[in-house]
């Protein structure tokens, strides 16, 4: 039996001597690798986890210390000693572990995370709350250099500081490195510094020599200088915490006493760690990037090219936006932090003059659009679905209230899979379509979306085009920069008595549901504006209507359609079709879109319960009450 197997959670860790935890994270790491491979998900921020998971667990008493992982993808050791290693099997699986914290999973994972920056708020909660219930717990943030970019984070930081609370925030800074010497000096400094007897005679320090204010200067400047040789740790100390660090992150020696100097100390501590992404595995530690959240592979050979031939909707994306910026040097790019999921690799290739990586910072991102906008400049926002929610302040304030052009390129808009309920862009539709000035394009193919892209380029107000994860059904793209008309959409199939009205990709499920009851079909295109003189065409000449989106149901594209049937004063029974209210769980895509009725079975299971004979056969009689 390893030395991993006889863990099955923290409490044997902490049975072992210190000597065995190098061994135990070799074992651990190796594990890892074999896992994720086997599975995909997030594989060279976790290997760089390794150390700090084990340490972590060691020195402090979890579950009864809070743990708060930020952004939660470097979390899989975390898991693994947590009581979860046989499980690993079923990550990012419908019914699986889920790739982030979730504290239904386990009552080691203190908080729920995925969007960034939001540890150190929590743990601040969670410190404030302790000390209030008279509790001796611990309260750790984990927070990647990343993740510090994020105004949330420093809003925290500002906050902890003068809230004299039990709180510790470990910078996991994986963006640098340590050379030797350095790391040496550093591990003594970290150690001195942690220890009980600096932090005493810091105290009795500043009591002496505040009765002498030039001798108390003269000393906090000496102590600031002496720190800022090794970093600049002013920062964080002017924020009221006492400021450890850099340690090696990989190196048990250095973390372990550490963080058992520090588990001692009252008040805001924050520790700078560095670690290194992919470490371990010499693949991912020359490219973490591609190692970031591999699919399958073999780890004896590495990530191969993808053999699916079709194009991704980010990869149209992509294309569009270098070879419109060719064309109009208006255009820049703007990226919070997600340049290679977004698809804008080539363009900061290209245009590296037109490229902005705002990084983790959403509402500032968009902000940063508008004043852009204001000045003639034609910005285009890349941004995921479900990180725009986090700067709809900004949408609403700042953009659409002025009315600017800003672009805006949802990415994984719809049902994203495997990382689950956190990432999943449901919502997009119904908070867009209630701004004002807003328009959003629900493109059904990967040609439709460059064409839409195009037309919200040339509009001179916010519009936003939404498209899924992944490849599109395969349809051709033009090479060209040509609009599709603002606000219209499309007959597809001309059918009887019923009349589905698609947004976005479940256009194709829907056309095939079609065949099956002889139903028209329509390509909406547009959830705002609605096309009006269509969809009262098809209302006209049809007993009933079907709307089908991948978006939250409730005040999605159907409700835009109703809206607009009653604003009309048409009456016509409508049956709207999307995702239920309900947080959608992490699994395969087309699995989870079938579960939610929305393959061409269940839209045609669907019309025909609702509508019946409509649909080829007799009502379902219900009895009420």
């Amino acid at each position: 039996m390893s030395l991993l197997e006889t863990i099955h959670d923290p409490a044997e860790l902490r049975k072992l001597p210190r000597t065995q935890l190098k061994p135990l994270a070799d074992e651990l790491r190796e594990f890892l690798l074999d896992s994720v491979s086997k599975t995909g998900g997030h594989l060279s921020s976790n290997l760089g986890t390794v150390e700090l998971s084990i340490a972590l667990h060691y020195v402090f008493n979890t579950p009864y210390d809070r743990i708060v992982w930020d952004v939660g993808h470097q979390t899989y050791p975390h898991k693994i000693l947590t009581g979860r290693r046989e499980r690993m099997p079923t990550l990012r699986q419908l019914g699986g572990l889920a790739g982030f914290p979730a504290r239904a999973e386990s009552e080691y994972d203190a908080f729920g995370t995925a969007h960034s920056s939001t540890s150190i708020s929590a743990a601040l909660g969670m410190a404030l709350a302790a000390q209030r219930k008279g509790e001796n717990r611990k309260a750790i943030a984990v927070i990647g250099d990343g993740a510090m970019t994020a105004g949330m984070a420093f809003e925290a930081l500002n906050n902890a500081g003068v809230a004299d609370a039990d709180l510790l925030v470990i910078l996991n800074d994986n963006d640098m490195s340590i050379s030797p010497p350095v790391g040496a000096l550093n591990r003594y400094l970290a150690q001195l510094m942690s220890g009980q007897f600096y932090a005493a005679g810091k105290n009795v320090a500043k009591t002496v020599l505040k009765a002498a204010p030039p001798l108390f200067e003269l000393a906090k400047r000496f102590e600031e200088h002496a720190k800022g040789m090794v970093v600049p740790a002013t920062l964080f100390e002017k924020f009221g915490f006492n400021y450890i660090g850099p340690i090696d992150g990989h190196d048990l020696d250095s973390l372990v006493p550490t963080l058992e100097n520090i588990k001692h100390l009252k008040g805001p501590q924050f520790l700078h760690v560095v670690t290194k992404k992919g470490q371990g595995y010499k693949l991912a530690e020359a490219d973490p990037v591609a190692y970031h959240g591999p699919g399958k592979f073999d780890p004896k050979v590495g990530l191969t090219p993808s053999a699916s031939g079709k194009l991704t909707f980010t990869q149209v994306f992509g294309q569009w936006l270098c070879d419109m910026a060719a064309k109009d040097s208006r255009l820049v790019g703007i990226t919070p932090a997600m340049r290679e999921g977004s698809g804008m690799v080539e363009f900061e290739k290209r245009f590296p003059q037109r490229y902005y990586d705002v990084g983790i910072a959403e509402q500032h991102a968009v902000t940063f659009a508008a004043g852009m906008a204001c000045e003639g400049v034609k910005p285009v926002v890349a941004i995921y679905s479900t990180f725009l929610q986090r700067a709809y302040d900004q949408l609403i304030h700042d953009v659409a209230l002025q009315n600017l052009p800003v672009v805006f390129a949802l990415d994984r808009a719809g049902i994203v899979g495997a990382d689950g309920p956190t990432h999943n862009g449901a919502y997009d539709i119904p908070y867009l379509r209630a701004i004002p000035n807003m328009a959003v394009a629900c493109p059904s193919d990967e040609n439709e979306c460059r064409k839409l892209l195009t037309t919200a380029f040339g509009r001179d107000h916010p519009v936003a085009v939404r498209y899924p994860r992944g490849a599109g059904p395969g349809v051709a793209v033009e090479p060209t920069l040509e609009p599709l008309p603002y606000g219209k959409g499309n007959v597809r199939r001309e059918g009887q008595r019923i009349a589905i009205l698609a947004f976005g990709t479940l256009l194709h499920p829907a056309l095939a549901a079609a065949e099956r009851i002889g139903a028209t079909v329509v390509d909406m295109r547009w959830a705002k504006p609605v096309d009006t003189a269509l969809l009262l065409d098809v209302a006209a000449r049809h007993e009933a209507l079907v709307t089908v989106e991948e978006g939250a149901v409730m005040g999605g594209a159907g409700s835009a359609v109703i809206e607009a049937l009653h604003a009309a004063g048409v009456l016509k029974p409508v049956l709207q079709l999307g995702l239920r209210d309900e947080f959608i769980p992490h699994g395969d895509p087309a699995r989870l879109l079938a579960l939610q009725g929305l393959d061409a079975a269940g839209i045609e299971a669907s019309i025909r319960e609702r509508y019946g004979d409509l649909a080829g056969r007799a009502p379902t009689l219900k009895v009420v009450g």
